[in-house]
């Protein structure tokens, strides 16, 4: 500091990989692999067998995924698009007055879609793009007391009130109360793609239908998807690839792949919703309260919200694997929960066949060693197995 005095609420800036401290503040970027780290998830991106995708829903955090060597986005959650001042948009859908007021406020809703998803596209470039359809609990989207805009409005969110929203009309249960929903998401999806296209990036969409326990409900939606690619197509002449799928996170999903397949091109297991449905587990009062006493108490070895559940959630995953597979050998297989960036998870994960995980961006590093060193076990338990059969 060459004798410099700091008093007390000074500025100062720490480089967290040399040590280094400076006075002020200093110009920052966002952090990226060191070029030693490279070199070293090179070598695990040449053994791993699992591909690594993102969960991001935002151009920036598409960025920061790709800078991290996500493999594409695993899941868009588009319900976060609507977070702050777009919020209103998709309340002005569930709280419509009637089908004019619904159908304009769905054209304000796709139109802003349109948007997010040119941005989104731009950022991942010519990689896959798993979009999940609207799915959010009804209460994170009326109004709080107070805000409503007048008493109409009022006794409608009061009609709408759920006593348990995480098991409530949420995903395409939504859908079927508003018909016009997805097929609207869809459409901005299909023209922002057109978009892009036309500046010269080709992304590979996944249509992701949320929250699916009957098999009749892929069946619905996937059929409003196609008439949507119809529609599109006629109007602008442009046929849109793409694949329809479902997240599995209840267990009667999981239990059911095999029909679900039928309707199916991929599947993608969300892990922390059916972690939470396989134990009857809520995780928001769970883990504050609760958890931490049966790890104390060595009930559990640890949180199955951290560390997917091998025995439960697990087994239900490793039957999905196997009968959405008998129905249709080449569909495309993921986990996008958080416990595809959990090391120990992935190592759960990989015996079982997938295709990939997805996990936040800055996880994707820690995801593409993990899956290397599961590819290796896997690959030298099978060795040993296979060495003891010959000897027996």
């Amino acid at each position: 500091m060459d004798g410099r005095e700091l008093r007390e609420g000074d500025m100062l800036s720490v480089d967290g990989r040399s040590g280094d401290v400076y006075v002020g503040a200093v110009e920052i970027r966002p952090a990226s692999p060191s070029a030693e780290l490279d070199v070293l998830l090179g070598w695990a991106d040449d053994h791993r067998r699992l591909g690594v995708r993102a969960n991001a829903d935002t151009a920036g955090d598409a960025a920061t995924a790709v800078r991290l060597g996500a493999e594409g986005i695993g899941l868009c959650r588009t319900e976060h698009q609507f977070l702050g001042e777009r919020l209103p948009l998709v309340r002005r859908v569930i709280l419509a007055a009637d089908a004019d007021d619904e159908r304009r406020a769905l054209a304000a809703l796709a139109d802003a879609q349109r948007e997010d998803f040119r941005d989104l596209l731009r950022a991942i470039g010519d990689r896959p793009v798993t979009v999940r359809l609207l799915d959010a609990p009804m209460h994170e989207f009326l109004p709080h007391d107070g805000d409503y805009e007048d008493a109409r409005q009022a006794a409608r969110a009061a009609a709408l009130h759920e006593a348990n929203p995480m098991l409530g009309v949420r995903g395409v249960r939504l859908a079927l109360l508003h018909e016009g929903l997805y097929p609207a998401q869809v459409d901005a999806l299909f023209s922002a793609w057109i978009d892009v296209v036309a500046e010269g990036i080709r992304p590979a969409l996944e249509v992701m239908v949320p929250l699916v326990s009957v098999p009749r409900e892929l069946a619905l939606v996937a059929g409003q998807v196609a008439d949507v690619a119809g529609q599109v197509h006629r109007r602008t002449g442009v046929a849109v690839p793409y694949r329809v799928g479902t997240m599995v996170e209840t267990p009667r999903a999981a239990l059911l792949a095999d029909q679900l397949a039928a309707h199916a091109e991929f599947l993608s297991f969300g892990t922390n919703d059916l972690t939470q449905l396989t134990y009857g587990f809520s995780r928001d009062d769970v883990e504050s309260r609760l958890l931490a006493r049966y790890i104390d108490r060595g009930l559990l070895a640890a949180s199955p919200f951290a560390e997917l559940d091998p025995d439960g959630v697990g087994a239900l995953l490793a039957i999905a694997v196997r009968r959405a597979r008998a129905t249709r050998p080449d569909i495309k297989i993921g986990v996008c929960g958080e416990h595809g960036g959990d090391p120990a998870s992935i190592a759960t994960l990989e015996p079982l066949g997938l295709d990939y995980v997805s996990c936040s961006p800055q996880r994707v590093p820690v995801a593409r060693l993990a899956a290397a060193q599961a590819t290796q076990a896997t690959q030298a338990t099978q060795a040993t197995r296979s060495s003891g059969e010959r000897t027996s």
